[in-house]
């Protein structure tokens, strides 16, 4: 007889799920999965349900799974707390990031991915050991010194918004990146950091779920798996060639199929 292989789980296993928003049903029957070194796209028109599955996803409370199931690396996640999500590796780049005056970026890193390693049983970082992990990513990502000392999110641009949620990102080394519209206002030069602060972290052991409405970060990610999904339901998913197809036909081409 063969040895049976050894197979990894799968990063993300998200199977029947149905979400509820004040009642209303708004993803429908979902299943997804994604294992270590593919990026996910998720597209959709607005008000699809791709926010909607990105904050459910994370355990946000206003979003109920009422069916289904959400597994991240094999285990059950479906009622967990937002922040044992985040523990055990989940990571959300948040469409409209909250601003906290009066906590530097430095600090909040700090805490953050201290909690993080404390949680997995991994000794603490030194404050000096630290500062070296996050200049280091500060810098690919063309972020200033001046910049960690600043409060979090607070007046920040757009732009800068969205590349503290990367370095978030390139600091916390999850399992899995969910990145919601994090494309949403940022120019070319800045998609061009974002995209590659994200490709920094991808690997055999991260997957990526893009979620967007547009393809500009997708042309400097290119996802291996894309997904369109309309009225709550995902309708199509494939390779690359379903992002090309949206770029000639729009998604009016696609509609959801009701059971």
């Amino acid at each position: 007889m063969h040895p049976k292989l050894f197979t990894m789980p799968k990063i993300l296993e998200v199977k029947n799920l149905q979400i509820k928003v004040a009642d209303k049903v708004v993803i429908h029957d979902l299943s997804l999965s994604i294992e270590g070194g593919e990026v996910h796209a998720l597209m959709g028109p607005n008000g699809s349900g791709k926010s909607t599955l990105a904050s459910a996803l994370a355990g946000h409370s206003g979003y109920q799974i009422t069916h289904g199931k959400v597994l991240l690396s094999g285990e059950d996640i479906t009622r967990r707390a937002p922040e044992v999500r985040a523990q055990k590796g989940l990571f959300l780049a948040w469409q409209y990031p909250v601003a906290v005056p009066g906590l530097s970026v430095s600090d909040f890193l700090f805490s953050a991915l201290n909690n993080v390693r404390q949680s997995n049983k991994l000794p603490s970082l030194s404050a000096a050991d630290f500062t070296a992990l996050l200049h280091q990513a500060a810098a690919q990502l063309k972020l200033g010194h001046e910049f960690l000392k600043r409060g979090l999110n607070d007046g920040f641009s757009g732009g800068e918004k969205k590349r503290l949620e990367i370095l978030q990102l390139l600091m916390l080394n999850p399992k899995l990146a969910i990145l919601d519209e994090t494309d949403s206002g940022l120019d070319i030069d800045a998609l061009k950091l974002v995209a590659g602060g994200v490709k920094l972290r991808v690997g055999p052991t991260v997957g990526v779920l893009v979620i967007t409405h547009y393809q500009r970060l997708l042309r400097y990610l290119k996802p291996t798996h894309a997904h369109i999904l309309v009225g709550g339901r995902i309708v199509e998913s494939g390779g690359p060639a379903v992002v090309q197809k949206i770029e000639k036909t729009g998604f009016n081409h696609f509609q959801p199929h009701h059971a």
